[in-house]
Protein backbone atom coordinates (compact mmCIF):
# COMPACT_ATOMS: atom_id res chain seq x y z
CA UNK A 1 0.00 0.00 0.00
CA UNK A 2 1.20 3.49 -0.89
CA UNK A 3 0.74 6.64 1.13
CA UNK A 4 -0.03 8.65 -2.00
CA UNK A 5 -0.95 7.93 -5.61
CA UNK A 6 -0.38 10.85 -7.98
CA UNK A 7 -2.22 10.68 -11.30
CA UNK A 8 -0.47 12.75 -13.96
CA UNK A 9 3.29 13.17 -14.35
CA UNK A 10 3.71 16.62 -15.79
CA UNK A 11 4.22 20.08 -14.26
CA UNK A 12 1.90 19.58 -11.30
CA UNK A 13 2.08 15.83 -10.69
CA UNK A 14 5.81 15.17 -10.93
CA UNK A 15 6.89 17.97 -8.54
CA UNK A 16 4.15 16.92 -6.11
CA UNK A 17 5.33 13.30 -6.22
CA UNK A 18 8.96 14.39 -5.87
CA UNK A 19 8.36 16.65 -2.88
CA UNK A 20 6.15 14.12 -1.08
CA UNK A 21 8.70 11.35 -1.67
CA UNK A 22 11.45 13.58 -0.35
CA UNK A 23 9.28 14.19 2.72
CA UNK A 24 9.14 10.47 3.43
CA UNK A 25 5.89 9.37 1.80
CA UNK A 26 5.58 6.20 -0.26
CA UNK A 27 4.46 7.56 -3.63
CA UNK A 28 3.16 6.00 -6.84
CA UNK A 29 3.25 8.31 -9.88
CA UNK A 30 1.07 7.28 -12.84
CA UNK A 31 0.86 8.84 -16.29
CA UNK A 32 -1.14 7.77 -19.31
CA UNK A 33 1.54 9.00 -21.75
CA UNK A 34 5.04 7.76 -22.38
CA UNK A 35 8.09 9.51 -20.99
CA UNK A 36 9.07 12.62 -22.95
CA UNK A 37 5.87 13.11 -24.94
CA UNK A 38 4.93 16.63 -25.98
CA UNK A 39 1.82 18.57 -24.99
CA UNK A 40 0.11 21.90 -25.72
CA UNK A 41 1.94 24.59 -23.77
CA UNK A 42 3.11 28.20 -23.74
CA UNK A 43 6.30 26.87 -22.08
CA UNK A 44 7.12 29.95 -19.99
CA UNK A 45 8.33 29.41 -16.44
CA UNK A 46 8.21 32.77 -14.70
CA UNK A 47 10.71 33.74 -12.01
CA UNK A 48 8.73 32.28 -9.06
CA UNK A 49 8.79 28.95 -10.88
CA UNK A 50 12.48 29.30 -11.72
CA UNK A 51 13.22 29.91 -8.05
CA UNK A 52 11.28 26.74 -7.20
CA UNK A 53 13.36 24.73 -9.69
CA UNK A 54 16.48 26.11 -8.02
CA UNK A 55 15.21 25.12 -4.55
CA UNK A 56 14.55 21.63 -5.84
CA UNK A 57 18.03 21.34 -7.38
CA UNK A 58 16.64 21.06 -10.92
CA UNK A 59 17.43 24.42 -12.52
CA UNK A 60 20.81 23.31 -13.83
CA UNK A 61 19.11 20.34 -15.50
CA UNK A 62 16.77 22.70 -17.34
CA UNK A 63 19.71 24.83 -18.42
CA UNK A 64 21.52 21.68 -19.58
CA UNK A 65 18.74 21.04 -22.13
CA UNK A 66 20.00 24.09 -23.98
CA UNK A 67 17.05 26.24 -22.98
CA UNK A 68 18.17 29.91 -23.12
CA UNK A 69 17.52 32.29 -20.21
CA UNK A 70 14.99 35.03 -20.94
CA UNK A 71 16.47 38.12 -19.36
CA UNK A 72 14.56 40.85 -21.24
CA UNK A 73 10.88 41.42 -21.99
CA UNK A 74 9.41 43.73 -24.62
CA UNK A 75 5.75 44.72 -24.42
CA UNK A 76 4.10 46.82 -27.13
CA UNK A 77 0.57 48.18 -27.34
CA UNK A 78 -0.60 51.24 -29.30
CA UNK A 79 2.19 53.83 -29.11
CA UNK A 80 3.65 52.32 -25.93
CA UNK A 81 6.86 50.33 -25.69
CA UNK A 82 7.97 48.83 -22.39
CA UNK A 83 11.28 47.00 -22.29
CA UNK A 84 13.17 45.71 -19.29
CA UNK A 85 13.16 42.86 -16.81
CA UNK A 86 11.65 41.97 -13.48
CA UNK A 87 13.43 42.24 -10.17
CA UNK A 88 13.47 38.45 -9.90
CA UNK A 89 12.93 36.02 -7.04
CA UNK A 90 15.73 34.82 -4.74
CA UNK A 91 18.29 36.24 -7.12
CA UNK A 92 16.76 34.60 -10.22
CA UNK A 93 15.93 37.38 -12.68
CA UNK A 94 15.64 35.26 -15.84
CA UNK A 95 12.64 33.26 -16.99
CA UNK A 96 12.89 30.08 -19.07
CA UNK A 97 10.66 28.48 -21.70
CA UNK A 98 11.77 24.85 -22.13
CA UNK A 99 10.07 22.50 -24.57
CA UNK A 100 7.73 20.22 -22.71
CA UNK A 101 9.22 17.02 -24.11
CA UNK A 102 12.42 18.12 -22.32
CA UNK A 103 11.00 19.70 -19.16
CA UNK A 104 8.52 16.99 -18.19
CA UNK A 105 11.08 14.13 -18.15
CA UNK A 106 13.36 16.20 -15.91
CA UNK A 107 10.52 16.57 -13.41
CA UNK A 108 9.40 12.93 -13.62
CA UNK A 109 12.96 11.61 -13.30
CA UNK A 110 13.45 13.80 -10.21
CA UNK A 111 10.35 12.22 -8.67
CA UNK A 112 11.71 8.74 -9.37
CA UNK A 113 15.11 9.67 -7.94
CA UNK A 114 13.36 10.87 -4.77
CA UNK A 115 11.85 7.42 -4.33
CA UNK A 116 8.51 7.64 -6.12
CA UNK A 117 7.53 4.63 -8.22
CA UNK A 118 6.96 6.04 -11.72
CA UNK A 119 4.80 4.13 -14.22
CA UNK A 120 4.02 5.35 -17.73
CA UNK A 121 1.18 4.43 -20.11
CA UNK A 122 -1.21 3.78 -17.24
CA UNK A 123 -4.80 4.94 -17.70
CA UNK A 124 -6.90 5.39 -14.56
CA UNK A 125 -10.39 3.97 -15.11
CA UNK A 126 -11.85 4.15 -11.61
CA UNK A 127 -11.33 4.93 -7.95
CA UNK A 128 -11.38 2.50 -5.05
CA UNK A 129 -13.49 3.43 -2.03
CA UNK A 130 -13.77 2.01 1.46
CA UNK A 131 -17.02 1.20 3.24
CA UNK A 132 -17.40 4.84 4.30
CA UNK A 133 -17.08 6.04 0.71
CA UNK A 134 -13.59 7.42 1.18
CA UNK A 135 -11.24 7.19 -1.82
CA UNK A 136 -8.52 4.66 -1.02
CA UNK A 137 -6.88 3.86 -4.35
CA UNK A 138 -7.23 3.59 -8.12
CA UNK A 139 -8.22 1.11 -10.76
CA UNK A 140 -6.16 1.42 -13.94
CA UNK A 141 -4.98 -0.23 -17.14
CA UNK A 142 -1.50 -0.73 -18.51
CA UNK A 143 -1.40 -1.96 -22.12
CA UNK A 144 -4.76 -3.62 -21.71
CA UNK A 145 -4.01 -5.24 -18.37
CA UNK A 146 -6.09 -4.05 -15.42
CA UNK A 147 -4.61 -3.48 -11.98
CA UNK A 148 -5.49 -1.81 -8.70
CA UNK A 149 -3.35 0.07 -6.18
CA UNK A 150 -4.30 1.32 -2.72
CA UNK A 151 -3.26 4.55 -1.00
CA UNK A 152 -4.35 6.85 1.79
CA UNK A 153 -4.55 9.75 -0.65
CA UNK A 154 -5.16 10.03 -4.40
CA UNK A 155 -3.94 13.22 -6.05
CA UNK A 156 -5.40 14.29 -9.38
CA UNK A 157 -2.76 16.17 -11.36
CA UNK A 158 -4.11 15.11 -14.72
CA UNK A 159 -4.95 18.40 -16.38
CA UNK A 160 -7.96 20.50 -17.30
CA UNK A 161 -10.01 17.44 -18.33
CA UNK A 162 -9.02 15.58 -15.17
CA UNK A 163 -10.20 11.96 -14.94
CA UNK A 164 -9.73 12.04 -11.17
CA UNK A 165 -11.88 15.17 -10.86
CA UNK A 166 -14.58 13.52 -12.95
CA UNK A 167 -14.51 10.29 -10.94
CA UNK A 168 -14.66 12.31 -7.70
CA UNK A 169 -17.48 14.42 -9.14
CA UNK A 170 -15.59 17.54 -8.08
CA UNK A 171 -17.85 20.50 -8.91
CA UNK A 172 -16.69 23.77 -10.41
CA UNK A 173 -17.14 26.33 -7.67
CA UNK A 174 -16.20 29.26 -9.91
CA UNK A 175 -16.34 29.42 -13.70
CA UNK A 176 -15.93 32.10 -16.36
CA UNK A 177 -16.77 31.65 -20.06
CA UNK A 178 -13.91 30.96 -22.47
CA UNK A 179 -12.24 34.14 -23.63
CA UNK A 180 -9.75 33.27 -26.38
CA UNK A 181 -8.60 30.67 -28.86
CA UNK A 182 -4.88 30.23 -29.47
CA UNK A 183 -2.62 28.93 -32.26
CA UNK A 184 1.15 28.59 -32.21
CA UNK A 185 4.17 27.10 -33.92
CA UNK A 186 7.98 27.10 -33.83
CA UNK A 187 10.32 28.99 -36.13
CA UNK A 188 13.99 28.51 -37.02
CA UNK A 189 14.73 31.98 -35.74
CA UNK A 190 16.83 32.76 -32.67
CA UNK A 191 15.57 35.52 -30.40
CA UNK A 192 16.96 36.87 -27.16
CA UNK A 193 13.89 38.23 -25.39
CA UNK A 194 10.25 37.52 -24.68
CA UNK A 195 8.02 39.80 -26.77
CA UNK A 196 4.37 40.60 -26.13
CA UNK A 197 2.32 42.53 -28.69
CA UNK A 198 -1.27 43.58 -28.09
CA UNK A 199 -4.05 45.31 -29.99
CA UNK A 200 -7.85 45.23 -29.66
CA UNK A 201 -8.86 41.71 -30.63
CA UNK A 202 -5.32 40.39 -30.96
CA UNK A 203 -2.32 39.23 -28.94
CA UNK A 204 1.01 37.82 -30.14
CA UNK A 205 3.87 36.43 -28.05
CA UNK A 206 7.36 35.54 -29.26
CA UNK A 207 9.30 33.25 -26.91
CA UNK A 208 12.89 31.91 -27.14
CA UNK A 209 13.06 28.16 -26.56
CA UNK A 210 15.30 25.14 -27.09
CA UNK A 211 17.18 24.45 -30.30
CA UNK A 212 17.65 28.13 -31.13
CA UNK A 213 13.99 28.27 -32.08
CA UNK A 214 11.31 30.82 -31.36
CA UNK A 215 7.80 29.92 -30.26
CA UNK A 216 5.28 32.36 -31.75
CA UNK A 217 1.80 32.30 -30.24
CA UNK A 218 -1.30 34.10 -31.49
CA UNK A 219 -4.54 34.74 -29.62
CA UNK A 220 -7.99 35.53 -31.02
CA UNK A 221 -11.35 36.22 -29.38
CA UNK A 222 -13.23 33.04 -28.56
CA UNK A 223 -16.13 34.35 -30.65
CA UNK A 224 -13.99 34.01 -33.80
CA UNK A 225 -12.90 30.42 -33.13
CA UNK A 226 -14.96 28.77 -35.88
CA UNK A 227 -13.81 31.33 -38.42
CA UNK A 228 -10.16 31.03 -37.37
CA UNK A 229 -10.08 27.25 -37.36
CA UNK A 230 -11.56 27.16 -40.87
CA UNK A 231 -8.22 28.47 -42.16
CA UNK A 232 -5.92 28.52 -39.16
CA UNK A 233 -2.74 28.91 -41.23
CA UNK A 234 -3.96 32.11 -42.83
CA UNK A 235 -5.39 33.50 -39.59
CA UNK A 236 -2.17 32.75 -37.69
CA UNK A 237 0.09 34.59 -40.12
CA UNK A 238 -2.33 37.49 -40.49
CA UNK A 239 -2.56 37.94 -36.73
CA UNK A 240 1.24 38.15 -36.53
CA UNK A 241 1.37 40.62 -39.41
CA UNK A 242 -1.29 42.94 -38.00
CA UNK A 243 -0.60 42.70 -34.27
CA UNK A 244 3.20 42.30 -34.28
CA UNK A 245 4.54 43.66 -37.58
CA UNK A 246 8.11 43.75 -36.22
CA UNK A 247 7.94 40.04 -35.41
CA UNK A 248 6.43 39.37 -38.83
CA UNK A 249 9.38 41.11 -40.49
CA UNK A 250 11.90 39.22 -38.35
CA UNK A 251 10.33 35.92 -39.39
CA UNK A 252 10.50 36.82 -43.07
CA UNK A 253 12.89 34.38 -44.66
CA UNK A 254 12.78 32.05 -41.63
CA UNK A 255 11.36 28.55 -41.81
CA UNK A 256 8.53 27.30 -39.66
CA UNK A 257 9.92 24.09 -38.25
CA UNK A 258 6.79 22.39 -36.92
CA UNK A 259 3.09 22.10 -37.62
CA UNK A 260 0.59 24.65 -36.37
CA UNK A 261 -1.11 23.71 -33.12
CA UNK A 262 -4.08 25.32 -31.45
CA UNK A 263 -7.09 25.13 -29.21
CA UNK A 264 -10.36 26.88 -28.63
CA UNK A 265 -11.03 25.06 -25.38
CA UNK A 266 -9.27 27.12 -22.72
CA UNK A 267 -11.59 26.85 -19.76
CA UNK A 268 -11.54 29.19 -16.77
CA UNK A 269 -12.53 27.64 -13.44
CA UNK A 270 -11.82 26.64 -9.88
CA UNK A 271 -12.93 23.13 -8.97
CA UNK A 272 -13.55 21.95 -5.44
CA UNK A 273 -10.01 21.10 -4.45
CA UNK A 274 -10.46 18.19 -2.08
CA UNK A 275 -12.73 15.56 -0.58
CA UNK A 276 -12.42 12.36 1.49
CA UNK A 277 -9.17 10.75 0.34
CA UNK A 278 -8.56 12.92 -2.72
CA UNK A 279 -7.17 16.30 -3.77
CA UNK A 280 -6.59 18.13 -7.07
CA UNK A 281 -3.47 20.14 -8.01
CA UNK A 282 -2.49 22.14 -11.07
CA UNK A 283 -4.88 22.42 -14.00
CA UNK A 284 -7.05 19.63 -12.60
CA UNK A 285 -8.26 21.91 -9.84
CA UNK A 286 -7.77 25.34 -11.34
CA UNK A 287 -7.41 26.34 -14.98
CA UNK A 288 -7.29 29.68 -16.74
CA UNK A 289 -6.58 31.13 -20.16
CA UNK A 290 -2.96 30.60 -21.16
CA UNK A 291 -2.44 34.18 -22.39
CA UNK A 292 -0.39 35.14 -19.31
CA UNK A 293 1.53 31.83 -19.35
CA UNK A 294 1.11 31.25 -15.62
CA UNK A 295 0.12 27.58 -15.71
CA UNK A 296 3.52 25.94 -15.10
CA UNK A 297 4.58 28.38 -12.41
CA UNK A 298 1.24 28.10 -10.61
CA UNK A 299 1.49 24.30 -10.73
CA UNK A 300 4.86 24.50 -8.98
CA UNK A 301 3.40 26.82 -6.35
CA UNK A 302 0.55 24.41 -5.66
CA UNK A 303 2.90 21.41 -5.45
CA UNK A 304 4.95 23.13 -2.75
CA UNK A 305 1.86 24.31 -0.91
CA UNK A 306 0.26 20.86 -0.82
CA UNK A 307 3.46 19.24 0.43
CA UNK A 308 3.82 21.84 3.17
CA UNK A 309 0.26 21.25 4.34
CA UNK A 310 0.46 17.46 4.33
CA UNK A 311 3.78 17.40 6.16
CA UNK A 312 6.54 14.83 6.33
CA UNK A 313 4.80 11.90 8.01
CA UNK A 314 1.66 9.96 6.98
CA UNK A 315 -1.25 11.46 8.90
CA UNK A 316 -4.42 9.91 10.30
CA UNK A 317 -7.54 10.57 8.25
CA UNK A 318 -8.81 13.45 10.38
CA UNK A 319 -5.48 15.28 10.36
CA UNK A 320 -5.07 14.65 6.65
CA UNK A 321 -8.54 16.02 5.85
CA UNK A 322 -7.84 19.14 7.90
CA UNK A 323 -4.53 19.66 6.09
CA UNK A 324 -6.20 19.25 2.70
CA UNK A 325 -8.91 21.74 3.64
CA UNK A 326 -6.22 24.25 4.59
CA UNK A 327 -4.49 23.63 1.25
CA UNK A 328 -7.78 24.25 -0.58
CA UNK A 329 -8.29 27.59 1.14
CA UNK A 330 -4.72 28.65 0.44
CA UNK A 331 -4.98 27.56 -3.20
CA UNK A 332 -7.95 29.83 -3.76
CA UNK A 333 -6.08 32.75 -2.22
CA UNK A 334 -2.79 32.07 -4.01
CA UNK A 335 -4.40 31.65 -7.43
CA UNK A 336 -6.95 34.47 -7.27
CA UNK A 337 -4.60 37.21 -8.50
CA UNK A 338 -3.30 35.22 -11.49
CA UNK A 339 -6.86 34.19 -12.40
CA UNK A 340 -7.99 37.82 -12.52
CA UNK A 341 -4.90 38.82 -14.50
CA UNK A 342 -5.44 36.10 -17.10
CA UNK A 343 -9.11 36.94 -17.58
CA UNK A 344 -8.32 40.64 -17.88
CA UNK A 345 -5.71 40.04 -20.60
CA UNK A 346 -7.85 37.44 -22.35
CA UNK A 347 -10.63 39.94 -23.02
CA UNK A 348 -8.32 41.43 -25.67
CA UNK A 349 -9.65 44.89 -24.87
CA UNK A 350 -7.62 48.06 -24.51
CA UNK A 351 -9.06 50.83 -22.36
CA UNK A 352 -7.89 54.47 -22.58
CA UNK A 353 -7.25 54.64 -18.84
CA UNK A 354 -4.93 51.65 -19.06
CA UNK A 355 -3.02 53.26 -21.91
CA UNK A 356 -2.59 56.40 -19.82
CA UNK A 357 -1.21 54.30 -16.98
CA UNK A 358 1.21 52.48 -19.31
CA UNK A 359 2.47 55.77 -20.76
CA UNK A 360 3.35 56.85 -17.24
CA UNK A 361 5.03 53.50 -16.57
CA UNK A 362 7.21 53.59 -19.68
CA UNK A 363 8.85 56.82 -18.60
CA UNK A 364 10.22 55.28 -15.40
CA UNK A 365 12.58 52.23 -15.38
CA UNK A 366 11.58 51.39 -11.82
CA UNK A 367 7.89 51.30 -12.68
CA UNK A 368 8.67 49.27 -15.79
CA UNK A 369 10.45 46.68 -13.65
CA UNK A 370 7.48 46.60 -11.29
CA UNK A 371 5.15 46.08 -14.26
CA UNK A 372 7.15 43.04 -15.37
CA UNK A 373 7.14 41.78 -11.76
CA UNK A 374 3.35 41.86 -11.93
CA UNK A 375 3.35 40.08 -15.30
CA UNK A 376 5.51 37.31 -13.82
CA UNK A 377 3.31 36.94 -10.75
CA UNK A 378 5.98 38.16 -8.36
CA UNK A 379 3.99 41.12 -7.06
CA UNK A 380 0.27 42.01 -7.00
CA UNK A 381 -1.16 44.58 -9.40
CA UNK A 382 -1.54 47.06 -6.55
CA UNK A 383 2.27 47.29 -6.32
CA UNK A 384 2.26 49.48 -9.41
CA UNK A 385 0.36 52.30 -7.72
CA UNK A 386 3.36 53.97 -6.14
CA UNK A 387 3.50 57.67 -5.23
CA UNK A 388 5.71 58.18 -8.30
CA UNK A 389 3.09 56.71 -10.62
CA UNK A 390 0.23 58.59 -9.03
CA UNK A 391 2.20 61.82 -9.40
CA UNK A 392 2.83 61.14 -13.08
CA UNK A 393 -0.84 60.35 -13.65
Amino acid sequence: MFDVIVVGARCAGSPTAMLLARAGHRVLLLDRSGRGTDTLSTHVIHQPGVAALARWGLLDRIRATGCPPIERVLYRVADIRLEGCSGGVDGHEAAYAPRRHLLDPVLADAAAEAGAEYRTRCTVTGLLRDDAGRVCGVRAKHRGREFTEHARLVIGADGMRSTVASLCEAPKVQETPRQTCAYYSYWDHESSRLELHERPGGWVASVPTNGRKTLVLTYFPQSSYEEVRADAEKAYLEQIRVTAPAVYEELHGSTRSERLRGTGHQENFFRQATGPGWVLVGDAGHHKDSITARGITDAFVQAESLTEHIGGAPADETSLDEALADFARDRDILMAESYRAALSAARLEIHPKRLSLLRAVQSDPGLTSTYFDIFAGIRPATALYTPQLLARL
